[in-house]
């Protein structure tokens, strides 16, 4: 096997992937840009996962997993949503564990599931707060850590200005559990989401890497809003977890509207952070 940086076989170092230096190359780049087809079969059933306001694209799930975890690794998504993180397990031959609050996503994966003719990974409906839903990771750690939390109260807010006009006004909250970290107000959430995590990262590996989508809030006048960097600074909270970076996902397929038009500048948010962290030892 080569051990140079652009080598076309895997480096016998590389203890973190089975890509080769040229994929790796590709791979760390900042900005990742898609146009994720929503119809036909590489939507991946999108018609039904459409069901859930904000589903990740099975597709770049994969990307993901396939640079975090080697063949036959361990996934873990405490928010699984309708199992965009568990659909990437199937396309990469890894095994995916989820957690989901809310009975009617767990329900619709399988529905997806079935359409797509896959066999089901393991999805626990639950709590994941609570430890007890972790139980299918006793046997070993998990690899990976890959997931889509809520953005604190983001899609429980009714929509304003521009997507107001358009018709889009309604809140579109995940559930109306008060359970739901997404129904918690910005200063709640953060450590909300930093409990699940903490109880999350207990089942990782150590040098495993944890991997979590956010989307930044627009300003107001009491606070930047900057959920992404508060989000990295509750989560250096957790003994022995290391941010080492991140990743800005542009999606291309995302309507545009004139926010602000013609009074003021807003940002028109067309991209997620993809934060990384690694568990030391």
């Amino acid at each position: 096997m080569s051990d140079e940086p652009g080598g076309a076989v895997p480096d016998r170092r590389n203890t973190l992937n089975d890509l080769t230096g040229r994929e790796w190359t590709y791979a760390i780049r900042s900005v990742l840009a898609t146009r994720y087809p929503t119809n036909g079969p590489a939507s991946y059933a999108h018609r039904l996962r459409r069901a859930h306001p904000s589903p990740k694209p099975p597709q770049l799930m994969a990307e993901l997993i396939r640079f975090f975890t080697r063949r036959g690794g361990v996934v873990l998504d405490p928010f699984a949503g309708v199992g965009g993180t568990l659909l990437g397990c199937a396309l990469e031959d890894r095994r995916g564990i989820g957690i989901e609050l809310s009975p009617h996503y767990v329900a619709v994966y399988h529905q997806v599931c079935q359409q797509l003719q896959l066999s089901p990974q393991t999805l626990i409906q639950g709590d994941a707060r609570d430890p007890a839903c972790y139980a299918a990771l006793e046997d070993a750690p998990c690899d990976l850590i890959l997931t889509d939390p809520p953005y604190a109260g983001m899609l429980a807010r009714p929509r304003t200005g521009e997507r107001k006009k358009h018709g889009q006004g309604a809140a579109t909250p995940f559930t109306t559990d008060p359970a739901d970290l997404g129904n918690l107000g910005y200063e709640a959430f953060l450590p909300a989401l930093r409990d699940v995590i903490r109880t999350a990262v207990a089942r990782l590996r150590v040098r495993g890497h944890l991997v979590l989508f956010v989307k930044d809030l627009q300003p107001d006048a009491e606070h930047h809003n900057l959920l992404h960097a508060d989000v990295v600074a509750h989560l250096m909270q957790i003994a022995g977890l290391r941010f080492r970076g991140y990743r800005i996902w542009h999606d291309e397929s995302l309507n545009l509207y004139p926010f602000g038009y013609p009074y003021a500048f807003v940002a028109h948010q067309v991209h997620q952070f993809i934060l990384v962290f690694r568990k030391e030892a």
